[in-house]
């Protein structure tokens, strides 16, 4: 459905008039919201954002009087494409209040809109948690969860959502309010009663076809309206997908989370013995310790862990096999129950995990599945047959179905999920074509084909995450004609205009369905508005080389799949420091994702120029978090830099043509240029600047925020310094007899080589040299000869954050051409600055496919790197720090490219107490000093940096703050007059304070 213009007008004043305050009908919203983590594509009219739940009242009474569908939405994490819709779209995540915990009663009280992760944090005080969690936890809202029915790894132990809802308020479609209470064991109401009738109606059916086996998810549930079951209707009605009614307030039930959990990893040879071994694993158990003795029993294709590896990122070592199961106990009995379960489980292999931070990460790599299956097969895979489900005893006997068919149509896919509960997760590289919506052939006869065998085993269709758009249609191969009419009748009861969620489940009534569907259920054909069919448009001049993408920008951008980890609210990473800023999807991963694939393929924003796009990425602060933290390698500075380029460099051909840019690309964006230019002058330009009227000027001129100070030149470049530094050693000087004393004769010097090579990049040499010349004279005093490459060669990373990308990699090429020689001399090469250090690593690449570009980027060396080779050589000693209380901002380039773990690992050997700040410092380069981005910026510092050196402000003693970057330490002295320190500064001024006769250098 489609409304004109006129009418969707109306629609927006009715909502307004009818007190919504966040009513947006902007191509931006409506491009963003047009996709959730499914295969489809469908174009709201508005989407809303209410403030209070008295709202989504007013939302609902202009639905029925317009009669505009709503699609209730969480946090868009829906893979079954039940989280879009033609009408209204509601984002609920402002409706996050946790009005209560009974600790005493172990439940809670909440708003739609509370975030999982959140209620979890509130409720941990009290030694409790809510049982279900989804891999979408950090972000997944309780009122999505109800919707779906949500489980989550731990369903097993403590059962699902609908297991786990002890209350609700609601509104019906119809506009009646009911409140249900399972303390009362009254279901008030017209509509309860209703309800109720046509289950008293049905008893045996209901009886014998709803509710077999935990994993029942698909359709409606209708087991919970049983007389023994007390008619509950607040659980009827979870899973419903938002079809029957909004869910206004529930209260949850609360479970004792118990610390003593234990992970036994077991090996297979194959996904399919695997799962022949889960119903014996729970047949012993549950036989010996009873029912919730496990809590997860979860599988794992050896696929899925090698992408992780091959990304760089460590795993735990496994134990032998191609396929795991990760199984947990927890309680007094834990120990028992997971050598039951060794014995019982005819694994080839077994490893129990003892240590906290392994079993992390491991099920950190089961939570990201969605994710990096998506990106796990030479083409793209997608969800559609996603989470299907069978009683466990089957488990074994379906997988091999299921992989048959894979082979009979031509595909492939990484079977993982919940096996304990014979819920499969699955994605494939269906053969969808951009410009070809005949290209869903396979996919449906696939799916067509899955569900009538699985229908042999008594499956569900779905095991957790909804039927939604794409399996609704396929109910009549898992229930009877009786089953179907139930659902349709319900849908009449709850909402009789079929305005929420229409399509999803089932309609009103089961005549005049669409032709080609079976059974008639007034489901949506599952072919309908599939994104990947769309035509694609390619940018015939582009400015990267997208390497991971085929060189396909459009391929590049879609990696986003909407799983959503850059909207948690919460962060141990870096993405996505403006999302956590701002909390509006415009200002996430996905959010910019989205309004990127619209101007690659779809209608409402036109091409990379669209102002939509602009205001997508303006509060884009190009960190690059995302390409570490995003499961699907989503590199948002990356496409954000190639949307300018083509704004700004390229006409409506792609051809190379200059448009005219913002005042600060010119400034900030070469701001190596014009120091370079300032550097003969450094101490008359630094007086000038802190002189107001000229500051200002320079400022406004520069498009800098007239709150942020102007950075400071370096009296003496780096350069120049250790030239002045090589002459005294050469002249006979006391530093000279110094360094020389402490070097020695070390091979390299033997042989007319340094044992160590320093690149002088931009920002070090040009405004913070004193870290460079503290890594020099560090390395000296632990008899190493180090040299300065003087030869200039800037990595081009301000041309690069502004778009500027012919001369990004004029510049690009340059650097690596000049560092090239030394880097395959053998001599190690190390960087003082990670920004620009992490740009020879990464955007070399994507702006060069040289030889030279790949020698550098595998060869370049952070300080700390360097120092973890040579401490490990026995060749440095590392300084003392006992007691040294360590608050450390890594760079955000750093952490997403290179990794902390280098420094963290020599900070703690080192012997000080080291607390990694999380997220970004909010500075990121040009971003914090623009006019227009101040605001966020400081909101950005708040997030985690600016807590973190106040926390330690006051715990007082031996402390510092440690900062490699240069945007770091510049929003640390602007924000709260923090002087931070460089690793190499640190390290020396601890080595020299030992040696105190040493003359200072």
């Amino acid at each position: 459905m489609t409304l004109e213009t006129d009418t969707a007008q109306d629609l927006v004043q009715e909502l307004t008039r009818a007190g919504v305050s966040q009513v947006d009908p902007s191509v931006l919203a409506r491009g963003m919201y047009s996709s959730d983590a499914s295969l489809y594509r469908v174009v709201p009219e508005v989407v809303v954002r209410p403030q209070h739940v008295d709202e989504l009242h007013a939302v609902h009474s202009v639905s029925r009087s317009l009669a505009v569908p709503v699609t209730m939405r969480g946090a868009g994490t829906s893979i079954a494409g039940n989280a879009v819709g033609e009408g209204i779209v509601v984002d609920t995540r402002d409706l996050k209040r946790i009005i209560a915990i009974d600790a005493d009663a172990r439940t809670a009280t909440v708003e739609p809109g509370v975030v999982h992760a959140d209620l979890q944090r509130a409720a941990a005080p009290h030694g409790l948690r809510f049982g279900p969690d989804p891999s979408t936890h950090s972000r997944c809202t309780i009122g999505g969860m109800i919707g779906n029915n949500a489980c989550g790894s731990r369903a097993l132990g403590y059962g699902r959502t609908a297991d786990n809802v002890e209350a609700a308020t609601v509104l019906f479609g119809n506009g009646e309010v009911g409140s249900f209470d399972s303390r009362s064991g009254n279901a008030q109401g017209a509509t309860a009663r209703q309800l109720l009738g046509l289950a008293q109606g049905n008893l045996a059916h209901v009886r014998t076809r709803f509710g077999q086996f935990s994993r029942q998810v698909s359709g409606y549930s209708f087991e919970h309206l049983l007389p023994e079951n007390r008619g509950r209707i607040e659980r009827f009605l979870v899973g419903s997908e938002g079809t029957l009614a909004t869910v206004l307030e529930a209260e949850v039930r609360l479970v004792v989370d118990d610390p003593r959990r234990l992970l036994l990893v077991l090996g297979y040879d194959t996904v399919s013995e695997a799962a022949d071994a889960v119903p014996h694993i729970l047949d012993a158990v549950h036989g010996e310790f009873g029912p919730n003795s496990l809590i997860a029993c979860e599988g794992m294709d050896s696929r899925l862990v090698a992408l992780v590896r091959s990304a760089g990122k460590p795993v735990p070592q496994l134990p032998q096999g191609q396929s795991w199961l990760f199984v947990e106990a927890a309680g007094e009995a834990a120990s028992s129950v997971i050598e039951r379960v060794k014995t019982a489980s005819s694994a080839v292999d077994t490893r129990f995990i003892e240590s906290a931070a392994e079993a992390a990460a491991l099920w950190k790599i089961r939570e990201d599945g969605a994710g990096l299956a998506g990106i796990s097969l030479d083409t793209p895979a997608h969800s559609g047959w996603e989470d299907s489900a069978v009683p466990p005893k089957h488990l074994g006997a379906w997988m091999r179905d299921f992989e048959s068919l894979l082979k009979e149509f031509g595909l492939q896919g990484y079977p993982y999920g919940h096996f304990g509960d014979g819920c499969i997760h699955c994605r494939i590289d269906f053969p969808f074509k951009h410009g070809d919506p005949a290209s869903t052939g396979v996919f449906r006869e696939f799916m067509l084909a899955c569900a009538e065998r699985l229908a042999v085993y008594g499956g569900s269709l779905s095991g957790e995450h909804g039927d939604g758009r794409v399996r609704s249609e396929l109910l009549p191969f898992m229930y009877d004609e009786t089953s179907l009419d139930l659902f349709a009748q319900a849908k009449r009861i709850c909402d009789p205009q079929n305005l929420l969620n229409p399509g999803i489940i089932t309609g009103p009534q089961t005549d005049g369905a669409r032709a080609g569907q079976p059974g008639g259920t007034g489901a949506r054909v599952n072919t309908e508005d599939i994104r990947p069919t769309r035509p694609k448009q390619t940018l015939p001049w582009p400015g990267l080389l997208m390497v991971h993408d085929d060189g396909e920008y459009g391929a590049a951008v879609h990696r986003c799949s909407g799983v959503g980890r850059c909207v948690a609210p919460k962060t141990t990473g870096v993405m996505c420091p403006s999302y956590l800023a701002t909390t509006q999807e415009k200002d996430s991963t996905r959010g910019r994702a989205r309004v990127l694939q619209e101007a690659m393929d779809g209608t409402l924003v036109q091409g990379l120029s669209d102002p939509a796009v602009h205001e997508a990425l303006d509060l884009c602060l190009s960190c690059k978090g995302c390409a570490s933290d995003c499961p699907a390698g989503v590199d948002m500075a990356a496409y954000k830099a190639e949307a300018l380029h083509q704004k700004y460099d390229r006409d409506a051909e792609g051809l190379p043509r200059r448009r005219l840019r913002p005042r600060s690309h010119y400034v900030l964006g070469r701001l190596p240029v014009w120091a370079k230019l300032a550097a003969p002058v450094a101490p008359v330009a630094n007086v000038m600047m802190r002189l107001t009227p000229l500051a200002a000027a320079a400022k406004w001129v520069a498009g800098i925020d007239q709150r942020r100070s102007v950075p400071t030149f370096a009296r003496r470049t780096l350069r120049r310094a250790a030239q002045k530094r090589d002459d005294l050693r050469a002249s006979g000087g006391p530093a000279g007899r110094i360094a020389a004393s402490a070097s020695g004769l070390t091979r390299a010097a033997r042989a007319g080589e340094p044992d160590v090579w320093v690149w002088a990049d931009s920002f070090t040499n040009h405004f913070f040299p004193e870290s460079g010349l503290a890594a020099i004279e560090y390395l000296q005093s632990q008899g190493l000869e180090v040299r300065l490459i003087q030869k200039e060669g800037c990595c081009g990373l301000p041309w690069i954050s502004t778009g500027q990308l012919d001369q990004a990699r004029r510049r690009i090429t340059q650097a690596v051409e000049v560092l090239a020689p030394y880097v395959s001399s053998g001599v190690p090469v190390i960087g003082l600055e990670p920004s620009c250090l992490a740009t020879l690593r990464s955007d070399a690449l994507e702006l060069s496919d040289s030889e030279q570009a790949r020698i550098v980027a595998s060869g370049v060396l952070t300080f700390a790197e360097l120092l973890t080779r040579l401490e490990g050589e026995s060749r440095v000693q590392l300084p003392d720090l006992s007691g040294v209380d360590v608050v450390a901002q890594p760079h955000c380039h750093q952490s997403a490219i290179i990794g902390w773990e280098a420094d963290r690992a020599l900070l703690e050997k080192a012997g000080a107490a080291v607390t990694k700040v999380a997220g970004c410092c909010g500075l990121a380069g040009n971003f914090g000093v623009e006019k227009g981005h101040y605001e966020t910026s400081v909101a950005v510092a708040e997030t985690y940096l600016m807590p973190a050196v106040r926390d330690q402000r006051q715990r007082g003693g031996d402390t510092v703050v440690l900062a490699d970057g240069m945007s770091c330490r510049i929003q640390l002295d602007d924000l709260a007059d923090v002087p931070a320190m460089h690793l190499a500064e640190l390290l020396n001024s601890r080595e020299r304070a030992a040696r105190p006769s040493r003359t200072s250098l």
